[in-house]
């Protein structure tokens, strides 16, 4: 099992950006492949970015392409998740989760962190 804790989130008003981080402890990071996923009230839980192992592939969720990016040091064994030009619809509940396969599917990841709160202000 992998544990994973993410940073905490915030309060960002529409256009700025944040950065969130997950760290984990456990099994070994490097590993697995590494996905964000968020959740808003009366929402399904959604996919928003992956990162494979090696942090050489990468895919985002089309409503975040171009204004997120997710990246991996496995020698701190922490990724991140970086948004930028953050809009309204980005509010939500942040959650990092691994996988030990290459999906970005949900029903693939096997262990997830708490999540963090992002609140985007129009």
């Amino acid at each position: 099992q992998v544990r994973l804790v993410e940073s905490r989130g915030g309060l960002v008003q529409a256009g700025g950006s944040l950065t969130l981080s997950c760290t984990a402890s456990g099994r070994t990071f490097s590993s697995y492949a590494m996905g964000w996923f968020r959740q808003t009230p009366g929402k399904e839980r959604e996919f928003v970015a992956a990162i494979e192992w090696r942090g050489g592939v990468t895919r985002y969720a089309d409503s975040v392409k171009g204004r997120f990016t997710i990246s991996r040091d496995n020698a701190k064994n922490t990724a991140y998740l970086q948004m930028n030009s953050l809009k309204p619809e980005d509010t939500g509940h942040y959650y990092c989760a691994v996988t030990a396969l290459w999906s970005v599917a949900e029903s693939f990841y096997h262990d997830w962190g708490q999540g963090t709160q992002v609140t985007v202000s129009s």
